[in-house]
C-alpha cells in the first residue's frame, strides 16, 4: 500500500485548484485575433466602416480586429459563413441593410436572416438621396412626381441591382406616391450614377457617400433626402416626407456573430463598438461619409432586423415584385 504524506497531498491538491484557473485565464475572450468579415467590395461603404470600427474596437479588446472580405451574393456569402461559424465571438460579420432586403425578397437563403445570429449593435445609420441629372427639367421632388404621373413606367430609377436596398428605396418611392416608376438596375459600382448623368436612366435613389461628390460638382441635382428630416451633410435638401408624408427610409450597418455566442461575449462586444462610436475621430469620419454613428443594444438591433424585414416583405408585396 502506496503511502502518501499530509504535505504531498496538499501539494498535489493545491497543483489540481491551479488547473480551472489556468485554463480560465487562457481561456479568457478575447485571447487572440477576432475576424470582421463583410460582404462588399474593397473601398465601399462597409469596408470603410468595418477598418474604422475595426481599428478602434481593438483598443478596447487588446486583441487585433482583422477585417476580411468575402465578397458576392449581396452580402450574403460572408452572412453565411459567419452563420455557420463557432459562436466563440473570433467571427464578426458587419450586415448592412441588404441583410433585411434579401430576406424579404428572397425565396430562400442559406441561413435564417434572425435566427442564426446573435446581433451585437448597430454602428451607423444614414439616408438615402434622391438625385436627378442637372438638365433633367424635374426642379423638385414633385415636379418629378408629377412628371411619373402623367407618363407610367416611363420615368426610370436606377440602383446597384435587383434586391438591393437602393432598388427598394425606388420601389418605396412609387409605392408611397401612387405612380410607375421603371426600375434600370446596374450591377453596382459607379454605373448608376454615370447612366443618371449620362441621361440614360432619370433618377439616383443612392447613399450620400455615391452622390454627395456629383451633387458637389453640379453633376447632379438632389431633390430629396429619405431621412425624415433634413441631413446635415445636405443642407438646403429637403426630406421626402415634405411631399410624402411619414416617409423615412434609413440604411444602417451593425455588428453580428453566430447564434449561440454567450451573452458576456455580446455585451463585451456591444461596448466595444459604443466606445469606437463615440471617438471624434469616427464621427467626423462617418459625417463625411454622409452617415452617423449610431450603436444600440443588441436587443434594440434584433427588434430593428425583424421590423425592417416586415416592412421590405410588405413593399415587395405592393410593388408586384416576384420573390427570387
Amino acid at each position: 500500500m502506496v503511502q502518501i504524506s499530509r504535505r504531498s497531498f496538499m501539494a498535489g491538491a493545491a497543483g489540481s485548484l491551479l488547473v480551472p484557473t489556468a485554463l480560465a485565464q487562457h481561456d479568457r475572450y478575447p485571447s487572440r485575433a477576432l475576424q470582421l468579415t463583410h460582404g462588399f467590395g474593397a473601398g465601399g461603404n462597409a469596408d470603410v466602416v468595418s477598418r474604422l470600427f475595426a481599428q478602434k474596437m481593438q483598443d478596447v479588446l487588446k486583441q487585433p480586429v482583422v477585417v476580411d472580405i468575402k465578397s458576392g451574393a449581396g452580402g450574403t456569402i460572408a452572412s453565411d459563413y459567419v452563420a455557420k461559424s463557432k459562436p466563440d465571438g473570433y467571427n464578426l460579420v458587419m450586415l448592412t441593410g441588404a441583410h433585411t432586403v434579401s430576406a424579404a425578397l428572397r425565396k430562400s437563403l442559406p441561413f435564417d436572416a434572425v435566427r442564426d445570429f446573435s446581433f451585437i449593435s448597430t454602428v451607423t445609420s444614414f439616408p438615402f438621396v434622391i438625385a436627378v441629372r442637372a438638365e433633367h427639367p424635374a426642379q423638385n421632388l414633385q415636379e418629378l412626381l408629377a412628371l411619373a404621373r402623367k407618363k407610367p413606367e416611363e420615368v426610370t430609377f436606377t440602383s446597384v441591382g435587383v434586391g438591393s436596398t437602393q432598388h427598394m428605396v425606388g420601389e418605396l418611392l412609387g409605392v408611397t406616391a401612387n405612380v410607375k416608376l421603371l426600375h434600370v438596375p446596374y450591377r453596382g459600382g459607379g454605373a448608376p450614377v454615370q447612366a443618371v448623368i449620362a441621361g440614360d436612366v432619370d433618377v439616383l435613389a443612392d447613399t450620400l457617400t455615391v452622390a454627395s461628390p456629383h451633387i458637389k460638382s453640379g453633376r447632379l441635382r438632389a431633390l430629396a433626402v429619405t431621412s425624415a428630416q433634413a441631413w446635415p451633410s445636405m443642407p438646403g435638401v429637403p426630406p421626402v416626407s415634405a411631399v410624402l408624408k411619414d416617409f423615412e427610409v434609413r440604411s444602417w450597418l451593425g455588428l453580428a456573430a453566430a447564434a449561440g455566442t454567450p451573452q458576456e461575449i455580446v455585451d463585451l462586444l456591444n461596448k466595444a463598438v459604443r466606445t469606437a462610436a463615440e471617438a471624434s475621430p469616427v464621427k467626423t469620419t462617418l459625417f463625411n461619409l454622409g452617415s452617423e454613428s449610431a450603436p444600440s443594444s443588441s436587443v434594440q438591433m434584433t427588434g430593428m432586423v425583424k421590423q425592417e424585414i416586415e416592412r421590405w416583405r410588405s413593399v415587395v408585396a405592393k410593388a408586384g415584385i416576384q420573390p427570387q
